[in-house]
């Protein structure tokens, strides 16, 4: 156990029903910050609401770093590996997805939770089983515009199955058990001031600000082309701050010469409200995760989609956040021309003006009250 859970503190007003009925949840929701952030973010709503969550994530680093910004909150380390056609891989799947049935069962049994809801993380598929096992009524939450593996199995012994607007399961038109709702994102992030955002981070709020973003392991394409374009954007008075990823270098300020615009290189950022907030643009990959708090704090982007990622789901999720006015798509065999579409963007403030007003219509689609809503229900329901 990295932390004990202590539910008031995460503000908020209980329901009546909730404050009457407390329950505890267990959250799968390990893998990756795109799974364990809306995790964090559901449990606290639930904590909010009288309710008692804890929090299944993997043992990878991106997991400890982020779970211990939550002291308020439980989490439980469960065995788990990625999925993968290599016989090595899969091997350590089998064995891996063994051992986290097998904790699953003794937390199952332990904490005698009320529900327990999954986000599709290799961490989701074993717990889910083993609360079926028990007859613990089960939901599952998709945060991208193609459904993993985890949910599409899953779906059949789901009470509930949240989806983003617009997506559907195969085979499962009309199902009333499935619901539209966005991505909840984390009650922190929320856009600051330009001048305290830049602030926090050494950076000067009076110059156009570029983030790069590859998410949790950042994203080496992105990051090879914030080194070759720094000096190039210094020249125009365009700080860059670039998030490396964990491994991939250390914090660094580079100053590219007296009256230009200094760089920013860091490994992670713990602090991503005031790293959004004082962000006129974002290059960043196309994980749900990552795009929801680019529409909760209004920054557009220039999205370049992962080419590798499972079912292509990145080239969807940046397909959707550009039909909707949240920025642009530039597919990876092309970054050669991000440099250009970069800074005419910035000089484009009609165009800028235009994102932000889709970026809000984003940021409005129903997501954490609704899902708490249902979660509250089910559990009625069982009761």
């Amino acid at each position: 156990m990295i932390a004990a859970s202590a539910a008031a503190q995460s503000g908020g007003t209980p329901s009546p029903a909730s404050a009457a009925a407390p329950s505890t949840f267990l959250l799968s929701c390990g893998g990756t910050g795109g799974h364990l952030s809306p995790g964090i973010a559901l449990a606290e709503g639930l904590a909010a609401r009288g309710h008692r969550a804890v929090l299944l994530i993997s043992h990878k680093k991106v997991d400890t770093r982020l779970a211990a910004k939550y002291p308020h909150l439980r989490f439980e380390p469960i065995p788990g590996t990625p999925f993968g056609g290599h016989p090595a891989v899969l091997g350590r799947f089998f064995v891996s997805q063994s051992k986290g049935f097998a904790a699953g069962l003794r937390l199952v049994r332990a904490e005698r939770p009320a529900a327990i809801v999954g986000f599709g993380g290799f961490t989701t598929a074993s717990v889910i089983l083993a609360g079926r096992l028990h007859g613990v009524p089960v939901a599952l939450h998709e945060s991208n515009r193609v459904p993993g593996k985890a949910v599409r199995h899953l779906a059949r012994f789901a009470r509930r199955v949240w989806l983003p607007p617009g997506v559907s399961l195969p085979g499962r038109a009309g199902d009333p058990r499935v619901r539209a709702a966005a991505m909840p994102v984390r009650a922190e992030i929320t856009r600051l001031p330009r001048a305290e955002a830049a602030a926090r981070l050494g950076l000067d709020p009076s110059r156009k600000t570029v983030v790069v973003f590859g998410g949790s392991q950042g994203a080496t394409p992105l990051n090879d082309w914030a080194r070759a374009a720094a000096r190039d954007l210094a020249t125009l008075g365009v700080q860059l701050a670039c998030v490396t990823g964990m491994g991939k270098g250390d914090t660094r300020v580079v100053e590219h010469g007296a009256g230009l615009a200094r760089t920013l290189y860091i490994p992670f950022c713990d602090d991503v409200a005031a790293l959004l907030s004082a962000a006129d643009l974002v290059v960043a990959r196309a994980g749900a995760g990552s795009l929801a708090e680019f529409a909760r704090i209004g920054v557009p982007a220039v999205l370049v989609p992962y080419p590798q990622a499972a079912d292509d789901h990145q080239r969807a999720n940046a397909a959707w956040f550009a039909e909707q006015g949240g920025g642009v798509v530039l597919e990876q065999s092309s970054i050669g021309q991000l440099t250009p579409i970069v800074t005419s963007i910035l000089l484009d403030e009609p165009r800028l003006a235009s994102f932000a007003a889709g970026l809000a219509r984003i940021a409005a689609t129903p997501s954490l009250d609704l899902m708490l809503e249902d979660l509250e229900q089910i559990v009625a329901t069982r009761k």
